[in-house]
């Protein structure tokens, strides 16, 4: 068990920990598929995103409007269709009004009772800041792939987090619900890491890669973090 004592910072991954990123995908891009007569299973498409996201994040860096446009055209080779460039700026630009889970704004305010917070984000700068009107608290640090120009899973984008913050590992605690992305870079640096698993009883890894890592706790939701660690 964690030792919420001990810890001082609360650093968190955004759009699948935050914000409800499946329904957002699948709210945007459902509707450029019907526009060019295509179907295709949820579950699916999440999977087809998985795989194409995490390919272009292992590419030099782009900005991420650009990987999100780079992964329409993917969907469209895959599913047959070519999305137009409207069709792509949509997409890309879409990220910034995805919603919040429902317990997401409680905990955050919650949580920042008891922590200093943070993002660390694969996200550009001005996406996340139109998301972060919507997330109703003040982070401490926000750290996005724009700024540090990688994309998780990099090590490097929690490095310049901790660099920032500036305590020791033991102090700070990150808060995901990706494996890949979050879980596996945070526990080589020696990060204790809480699972917010969203997925819970769905097959499959949804929009995220599968990946084999140890988190130091699993959630369903920000709701029992606020429970476990003292800050209701």
């Amino acid at each position: 068990m964690i030792d919420f004592t001990a810890k001082r910072v609360l650093t968190f991954d955004c759009y699948g920990t935050l914000i409800d990123w499946e329904t957002g995908i699948l709210s945007t891009l459902q509707p450029i598929l019907a526009g060019h007569g295509v179907t295709a299973d949820a579950e699916r498409l999440l999977a087809l995103y998985a795989e194409l996201e995490s390919a272009a994040e292992r590419g030099p860096y782009t900005p991420y409007r650009q990987l999100l446009m780079t992964v329409i055209r993917g969907l469209g080779e895959r599913l047959g269709f070519t999305p137009s460039a409207a069709e792509q700026s949509r997409f890309a630009d879409a990220v910034g009004d995805w919603p919040p889970f429902a317990d997401t704004r409680g905990a955050l305010r919650a949580l920042g009772r008891r922590f200093r917070l943070a993002i660390i984000s694969n996200v550009d700068d001005d996406l996340f800041a139109r998301t972060n009107q919507q997330l109703d608290v003040t982070f401490d640090w926000i750290v996005t792939a724009q700024q540090v120009k990688s994309y998780k899973p990099s090590p490097n984008n929690f490095r310049e987090a901790l660099a920032r913050i500036g305590l020791p590992t033991e102090q700070v605690l990150h808060v995901a619900q990706s494996l890949f992305h979050d879980h596996v870079p945070a526990k080589q640096l020696g990060l204790e890491t809480v699972w917010v698993n969203r997925r819970h009883g769905k097959a499959g890894s949804g929009a995220t890669p599968i990946a084999d890592a140890r988190p130091d706790l699993e959630v369903r939701d920000l709701a029992t973090l606020v429970t476990l660690s003292g800050a209701a």
